[in-house]
């Protein structure tokens, strides 16, 4: 990619309009997705994640959990949607401090670029491959007897309201892969924030058989109230409180942390 493709501006200059700004995006994004093209390895963790995540935990825990492993894929399936979103959404931040340590925001810095085609082009590049996610983890699940009873369209509902929390959790990455030394550094503490939200939820168990204390934490986590939605969508259930939930959630955080993200951003380049 050219300077010359781009159109002159910064991101508070008034002479860069809708158009230059959807044209600086629309350049970016193809950058990042010829850079997954060029190393295809990088997709390996959309592709085969959710593929291990099923088998694991349908084979190993189905039985205990629920008793035979046709009911444990219907209900851990759809918890599944959120927190496969939320890994990928935490490896964005990864990225985002290697380019910084190996110049190539140097590089867009010397360029005429709409400084918020850069976040935003990581935003877009990963709802691509999210949804290559999902629906290899929708497919695969349905071969192993997964059945969708409330149709294509509350199927569809479903991965929009992952998706949604998910490019909500990429302001956070992102904040940390600016924020922090190293990509190991962003790595660790993405786990860190990972791990807990994930196993103190009802995506794998329900809560009932959990600690008083534990069944605190699970009610007000975000990723228990998307794994009910999603669950209520697949196979039908009251869905006005836990969609309700997801996408206050979602929107809280993003108008929390993007903020943060894009002043961090201004002041790093």
């Amino acid at each position: 990619m050219s300077a010359a493709t781009l159109t002159p501006g910064h991101l508070d200059d008034p002479r860069i309009g809708l158009r230059g700004g959807l044209r600086h995006l629309g350049a970016l994004t193809r950058r990042n997705l010829m850079r997954i093209k060029a190393d295809p390895e990088s997709m390996l963790d959309a592709l085969l994640v959710p593929i291990i995540f099923t088998l694991l935990f349908v084979y190993v825990f189905g039985g205990a959990v629920k008793g035979n492993q046709h009911e444990y894929i219907q209900y851990m399936i759809p918890g599944l949607l959120g927190t496969t979103g939320l890994n990928l959404a935490m490896g964005v931040g990864t990225g985002l401090n290697s380019d910084f340590q190996s110049g190539v925001m140097d590089r867009f810095r010397t360029m005429p670029i709409a400084r918020s085609a850069v976040l935003l082009s990581k935003m877009a590049a990963e709802t691509l491959r999210g949804l290559v996610s999902f629906t290899i983890l929708i497919l695969f699940s349905m071969l192993l007897g997964l059945e969708i009873t409330q149709g294509f369209w509350h199927l569809l509902a479903a991965v929009a309201l992952s998706l949604t929390f998910g490019m909500s959790i990429v302001w956070i990455s992102m904040l940390l892969g600016m924020s922090l030394r190293s990509a190991q550094a962003v790595q660790g503490v993405s786990m860190i924030v990972i791990m807990p939200l994930q196993f103190g939820s009802s995506i794998f168990a329900p809560t009932s058989t959990m600690p008083g204390w534990l069944q605190t934490f699970t009610e007000y986590n975000p990723l228990s109230a998307l794994a009910d939605a999603c669950r209520n969508l697949i196979n039908g259930g009251a869905l006005t409180h836990s969609v309700t939930i997801v996408l206050v959630w979602s929107f809280a955080i993003t108008a929390i942390t993007a903020p943060l993200a894009v002043a961090r951003f201004r002041k790093r380049t």
